[in-house]
């Protein structure tokens, strides 16, 4: 199964590496594809892996369109940065 998830505060290579990392390590997550212009994850997976998937979105800086705060943009630039030092 595929499903989409619109989110914020995707920025970059960086975003993308870290976000398919941290969710490529759920189990049943086969799949991850990032579009940065329209910050969608499209993710193929087991149905039972999308609130796993949101959370830790949510997690990483990344929450669903509409859930942003200052806590999460802090939160993103960290990912990002970490997606950019992994090679």
């Amino acid at each position: 199964m595929e499903y989409l998830i619109e989110v914020e505060n995707i920025k970059c290579s960086g975003c993308v590496k870290s976000i398919n990392s941290s969710l490529l390590a759920i189990a049943g997550v086969k799949s991850v594809e990032v579009d940065i212009d329209k910050e969608i994850v499209a993710v193929e997976g087991e149905e039972s892996t999308k609130t796993e998937v949101i959370s830790k979105l949510a997690s990483m800086g990344y929450p669903e369109r509409g859930q942003n705060n200052l806590l999460n943009k802090a939160k993103s630039y960290v990912s990002c940065a970490i997606g950019k030092m992994k090679k």
